[in-house]
């Protein structure tokens, strides 16, 4: 769709590891449960070297009439399922794509990993035959004539985060979803979509902002973490994404108009540059990406993020520090651990501009 993500990087660059995005956070800052309403969260501004606390609620006097915020409209799934292997031990099996109506590539936790030709019996109800090992993942087939969204819908559980210690509820239901989700198939939210009502997007709509639809489906790999030192022996898992017409149409649009274009969220920024011409143009349809965007990257789309906040060590701290710079953005982490900021999924907001020097 688009030149490789690597030739967008600046060689120059100092080799970078994961220590150089490491900070420590207080156990009790990781939220736990969503605010009382969707919008309650606080927002913390960057800008360049400015940094502002402000209420999420504040955000629509931020963007301008003309401004596009693009969204990303997957939904996340009841991915997680526990059961046993035919030979009596436990399983735990999380989803992390669905290939047909009776066909998914999952993760598979159990002391003895499934052989192929072996049997799953996952939550009293759903049969499983491992088929084949695709490196780190299962291909499982689920018997039976029923479609795989309709089982997982009916047997499975919502996949919270493994920082979210409670398991999930009906609360988690509800508010692990965004307001606008359509397409089903990520196994983890697009968590800065989260803080949106539709209180908020009618009021951004009516102040002229614009908004566009993309979706992204995140998978499990988004909390795994980085097993190499040098960040550039890092490869990214993929994940599948789609670019409509009319999201190809009003970036354009946008652009022309001198507009900025606003990424809601990582996942919708990955999908925006993954399928960016080095122009900046977009190429529409569907696609998998495996962009790794680190500090050197060239931004081809997106004027400004918003965003929660990111793991230690975790790829998507590093996206952000590409985007910010590296510097700006561990000063803004420390304010937020200073002003007792909320953090991961359930918890506070960035509204971030992107830095002249993307680096």
């Amino acid at each position: 769709m688009s030149e490789p993500a690597d030739a967008r990087l600046d060689a120059t660059k100092p080799v970078l590891t994961a220590a150089d995005f490491d900070y420590h956070l207080p156990e009790e800052l990781i939220a736990q449960f969503p605010p009382a309403t969707r919008n309650a969260s606080r927002l913390l501004r960057l800008r360049g070297d400015v940094l502002e606390d402000h209420l999420f609620t504040e955000l629509p006097d931020f963007l301008a009439a003309g401004d596009l915020l693009v969204f990303n409209d997957t939904r996340v799934i009841k991915a997680r399922l526990l059961g046993s292997k035919s030979s009596g031990g436990q399983v735990e099996v999380l989803v992390e794509r669905v290939l047909s109506e009776h066909d998914v590539l999952a993760h598979v936790r159990a002391s003895h990993a499934p052989k192929p030709g072996g049997q799953l019996l996952l939550e009293g109800a759903i049969t499983a035959t491992m088929l084949a090992r695709r490196d780190a993942l299962f291909h499982l087939r689920f018997e039976g004539g029923e479609p795989v969204h309709e089982l997982l819908e009916k047997h499975g559980r919502l996949p919270l985060p493994p920082y979210i210690t409670h398991t999930a509820d009906a609360a988690d239901a509800e508010r692990y979803q965004t307001v606008f989700a359509r397409e089903p198939g990520a196994v983890a939210a697009p968590t800065a979509g989260l803080h949106f009502d539709q209180a908020m997007l009618d009021l951004l709509q009516a102040r002229g902002v614009r908004m566009a639809w993309l979706t992204l489906h995140v998978g499990a790999g988004t909390f795994q973490p980085l097993r190499v030192d040098n960040i550039a022996d890092h490869r990214m898992h993929a994940e599948r994404f789609g670019i409509p017409r009319a999201t190809r149409d009003l970036v354009a649009a946008t652009r022309r108009a001198g507009g900025r274009v606003t990424a809601v969220g990582t996942t919708s920024l990955r999908a925006l540059e993954a399928a960016a011409d080095p122009d900046g143009s977009l190429t529409a349809g569907d696609g998998e990406t495996e962009i790794f965007i680190t500090p050197g990257y060239r931004f081809r789309v997106v004027d400004r993020l918003i965003t929660n906040f990111h793991l230690p060590k975790s790829t998507l701290l590093m996206l952000v520090s590409a985007f910010a710079g590296m510097e700006p953005v561990r000063r803004a982490y420390r304010h937020a651990i200073l002003q007792r900021y909320r953090f991961f999924s359930y918890g506070d907001a960035m509204l971030i501009d992107r830095s002249d020097g993307q680096c």
